[in-house]
């Protein structure tokens, strides 16, 4: 089985769901910190991330897609080794595990099934909340050490998931062009579609694209719901053109909102399907679909089957699915 490379990501694509989420509510197993890296310090940990990620690499054979892995790495950058009682060291070997695991189970994948592994790099801080942002040359040399590991242990390609802020995101893009790897940048955006740090999404991949000479590969957008997701897309816009996956939260809620919940949300995966269905019409460059926080292989089977079911259809432009997306 051999790897998928990003010139295939015309065809559609999926990815994983929400990994912790799913971790922690529906198998649970419990996550310091909301780090899945600590899942591979004991054999029922590393078990049940082969379970979890052997789900979408079927999903992906019966629905006839691409796969994007992304390692269970979001939470495992230096800043994290001290809170999860690791030193850098062993931080590092969980790093290169994580991705080892994955080109584990593409080997044993069906033969002609494309597998892109992706080195996944969450925020130096926390998901839903920017708190300090760092310059981009700070930003650089952090992310530039978790980069080096992921793409020395085999990953095919990075990706920045949550960025929440633009300084943030030009570093990454930068660490990642250090490394010799491409990049995806994902973007998080708040209920009224703008980061968390009020910029819109345009200006946010405006400004990473001209400080970066426009390395990232393609954008994403992930930790929100399609109504908020919506509202950050433009019609007929060049920019938006960049933007090439999504992966969204089953709820609607806030992210204050869901930081502060002790239950799951699992909000309405035919109604989520459905509204991925109208953005991919509205913007059928959207190729690449999964989950995040509350999804799980339920939410990404729905909307698989309703955006990827008829894939040679050519989608129509209908600008009132953005329109009641954005009114949702």
């Amino acid at each position: 089985m051999a790897a998928a490379t990003l010139h295939q990501l015309d065809r559609p694509f999926l990815t994983d769901a929400g990994l912790e989420t799913d971790i922690l509510f529906n198998r649970g197993i419990d996550l310091p910190h909301f780090a899945s890296i600590t899942l591979l310090q004991t054999d029922e940990g590393r078990q049940a991330l082969e379970d979890y990620f052997s789900g979408f690499i079927e999903l992906a054979r019966r629905m006839d897609t691409g796969l994007i892995l992304e390692s269970a790495t979001w939470r495992a950058s230096l800043d994290w080794a001290e809170p999860l009682g690791l030193s850098r060291e062993e931080l590092d070997a969980l790093n290169n595990e994580a991705v080892s695991l994955l080109i584990c189970l593409r080997e044993k994948a069906p033969a002609g099934l494309p597998i892109i592994i992706s080195g996944c790099i969450g925020p130096r801080g926390d998901g839903y909340d920017p708190g300090r942002i760092m310059r981009p040359e700070e930003a650089e040399a952090y992310h530039f050490h978790q980069a080096k590991v992921l793409v020395a242990a085999g990953a095919d390609m990075l990706s920045g998931i949550t960025m929440t802020n633009v300084p943030e995101a030009i570093g990454l893009a930068r660490a990642a062009r250090k490394s010799g790897a491409s990049v995806a940048i994902s973007f998080t955006v708040e209920t009224d579609g703008h980061l968390p740090t009020g910029e819109e999404l345009r200006d946010a991949i405006a400004t990473v694209d001209e400080s970066t000479a426009s390395y990232p590969a393609y954008y994403m957008i992930n930790c929100a719901h399609p109504t908020h997701i919506a509202s950050s897309l433009e019609d007929g816009a060049a920019w938006t053109e960049r933007v090439r996956g999504l992966r969204a939260n089953a709820s609607r809620c806030t992210h204050a909102e869901l930081d502060a919940m002790t239950e799951l949300d699992k909000g309405d995966p035919v109604e989520l399907a459905e509204l991925h269905r109208q953005l991919k019409e509205a913007f059928p460059q959207l190729t690449i679909l999964g989950g995040c926080c509350g999804t799980d292989l339920g939410h990404v089977t729905a909307i698989a089957e309703a955006c990827f079911s008829h894939c040679a259809v050519v989608w129509p432009a209908i600008s009132s699915a953005t329109a009641s997306l954005r009114a949702g």
